[in-house]
């Protein structure tokens, strides 16, 4: 609680409606320093696994489609095809999405899949778009095999287990062969082969999501901890509910105010925080030290307001936004 009041205390509200923040105070904060240690032994595993991948298939979330790809795996990728799928699109601003693609071009990316994994969306287009690039690519080692091996790339919670599943939804008709999760680090260990299609032969090698060992700024650690890609308590539920609260309003994003029941668009974190408790019936005992004893009295709970918004983001219910 006492974390909880010096943020509220903190937050400094626009002279009048419709003002907000044109930049967050991250109060010197770091979160770069997540780098558990299956993470070092899961990118040692690929890094021996690279010489029998035909393909690396990076999945990223589409709503940091920019921020957050670790520079590591960029290295990792070598002279092999590459296939960028950005995952969750049905939760990332399609609007954005030509912009994107041309960055990325910019960054010699141009094998861009936009989808949902969960869902199955474009995802068959890429079992053609291997065959072509794995075709078209000298094979050195493994030219005489007809069957193609591709390893599946990316940061934490991004959707790597969800891109093998649907695939084999798709191509063997079969269910699930790899888990999923909603917190980061489900996936600890680089896993046997998988196969996913039948014609041609494919099989795909699942791997742990892999973070830098530091990261480039403070606010794309933010971005990745509001996808999922960071545990939250390490970067604490309350700086990351603030940040999201000045990312919905810097991009105009407001289906918070009706969600909420705010009477406008606000850049006061403890304000909607209050709504979201009130919206949720978010209450706590807190023991309250007297003259005459301990007195029991009944709190909205903060904390779990700020996570509940969070979530909310990530389920979509704040609408459709690309942090980049």
């Amino acid at each position: 609680m006492r974390g909880c009041e010096a943020l509220l205390r903190a937050i400094t509200v626009g002279s009048g409606p419709g003002r907000f923040r044109e930049c967050f105070d991250f109060g010197g904060r770091d979160v770069a320093s997540w780098f558990p240690g299956h993470m070092a032994k899961g990118l040692r595993q690929m890094r021996s696994s690279l010489r029998r991948a035909d393909c690396l298939i990076e999945v990223h979330d589409a709503r940091i489609p920019l921020s957050g790809r670790n520079p590591i795996l960029k290295e990792v990728l070598g002279i092999r095809p590459h296939i960028l799928v950005l995952n969750k699109m049905d939760l990332a601003d399609p609007s954005h999405q030509p912009a994107v693609l041309e960055h990325l071009k910019q960054q010699q990316c141009s094998h861009v899949v936009f989808a949902d994994c969960k869902h199955d969306v474009n995802v068959k287009k890429i079992v053609p778009m291997v065959a072509k690039l794995v075709g078209s690519s000298p094979r050195y080692h493994r030219a005489e095999s007809t069957e193609y091996s591709i390893m599946v790339i990316g940061v934490p919670n991004v959707g790597k287990s969800s891109l093998i599943n649907s695939l084999r939804r798709l191509h063997l008709k079969k269910g699930k062969a790899t888990p999923v999760g909603g917190d980061p680090g489900v996936t600890k260990a680089v896993l046997t082969r998988i196969q996913v299609c039948e014609k041609p032969l494919m099989y795909l090698v699942d791997t742990p999501g892999v973070l830098a060992p530091k990261l480039g700024d403070v606010e794309t650690g933010m971005k990745l901890a509001l996808c999922g890609a960071i545990r939250d308590h390490l970067v604490g539920e309350y700086i990351m509910a603030d940040y999201l609260l000045y990312a919905l309003n810097k991009q105009q994003q407001f289906r918070y105010v009706q969600r909420y029941r705010l009477a406008e668009a606000c850049d006061d974190i403890g304000l909607v925080l209050r709504h979201v408790a009130l919206a949720q019936g978010g209450t706590q005992k807190v023991k309250v030290l007297t003259g005459t004893g301990n007195v029991n009295i009944m709190m909205l709970n903060y904390p779990a307001a700020a996570l509940e918004f969070v979530r909310d983001f990530r389920a979509g219910r704040l609408g459709r936004v690309m942090l980049d």
